[in-house]
């Protein structure tokens, strides 16, 4: 089949082709014949109920130039038998109103991930619908409250930000740290905005582990170790990629986790883990293919199209 795919995700001159995974998932997408094109989300438009876009369609290579697009043209998302969101956070009221649009894509249309379960799935409070699998958490943003629940633990927690990413706003502190009133005073804007605290989980020290799933199923996964004197796992801020293995307790978490993704058309998430513990649900633009695939010899998008071509072929039976 070759299925004309819409990739609405950040301009093209923004993306860093040496880790970006929509990138090689637009090459395999085109290696395939599939005729590739992209939009930003605020090329999208609507029409009478039905979703548009100023969209381009666009040769892609591993050689520069990287991109080659055609001239801009209105099309319907109808036309299309594929349309993937990858815009990277921040998940903001823009990003939303962006998934109402492709809500308006049309029945023959698939999208991923499925628009509704993107405006569900916050990264950080997603993964509290499983409360077993992750550290003590509250969301609050009363400073009163956030300084009991510290007292309560009585060891370091970690204060961050609700929609934050790439480990932005993550402080590590303790309730008798006489730098956290400001703190939780800067986080919360004066208590005009939610924060999460949660336990510190010392593991972080050895590495904050993504795993990608597709389908629901462990497909690849990595280790990424904070560099010396910082306590963020994050690739953004200069942590190291190095090859893990999944732990029993990794298999538990992604089961647990399965029937839900499946069900609710999150074909492709990337899950955080902390030795024990589950701390995020990357559903709006995980990445980590090329890094995983350079670890662990895997081709991710190449995976990840195959999902795609058997739900379309799904769909069409």
């Amino acid at each position: 089949m070759a299925l004309p795919t819409l990739f609405v995700m950040d301009p093209l001159d923004r993306i860093q082709v040496s880790g970006d995974s929509t990138f090689v998932m637009m090459l395999e997408a085109q290696r395939r014949g599939w005729p590739v094109w992209f939009c930003t989300p605020g090329d999208l438009f609507g029409v009478d109920g039905r979703a548009r876009a100023w969209a381009q369609r666009v040769a892609v290579s591993r050689a520069a130039p990287h991109f080659v697009p055609e001239p801009r043209a209105d099309v319907p998302l109808s036309d299309f038998a594929v349309v993937w969101m990858r815009k990277d956070p921040p998940f903001d009221i823009d990003y939303v109103f962006a998934t109402y649009l492709l809500d308006l894509a049309g029945p023959d249309t698939l999208v991923l991930n499925r628009p509704e379960s993107l405006r569900n799935a916050n990264e950080k409070m997603y993964a509290l619908q499983w409360p077993a699998l992750c550290p003590p958490t509250r969301v609050v943003r009363r400073i009163s409250e956030a300084r009991r629940f510290a007292a309560e633990l009585g060891e370091r927690v970690v204060i961050k930000p609700w929609d934050g990413n790439g480990g932005r706003g993550v402080l590590v502190t303790h309730a008798s740290d006489p730098n956290l009133g400001a703190m939780l005073e800067l986080l919360t804007d004066e208590e005009r905005r939610f924060i999460m605290v949660q336990r510190y989980i010392p593991e972080i020290a050895e590495g904050d582990k993504r795993i990608i799933l597709i389908d629901g199923e462990p497909r690849g996964w990595m280790l990424r170790v904070p560099q010396p004197g910082d306590h963020r796992g994050n690739m953004h801020v200069g942590a190291k990629v190095v090859a893990c293995e999944l732990t029993r307790r990794d298999r538990e978490i992604c089961d647990a986790l399965a029937p839900r993704l499946k069900a609710e058309g999150l074909l492709f998430v990337g899950i955080d883990t902390i030795g024990e513990h589950l701390t995020e649900i990357n559903v709006t633009s995980p990445t980590g293919f090329q890094e995983i695939d350079t670890l662990m010899g895997t081709d991710l998008a190449r995976e990840l199209t195959d999902a795609v071509e058997a739900a379309v072929g799904e769909r069409l039976r």
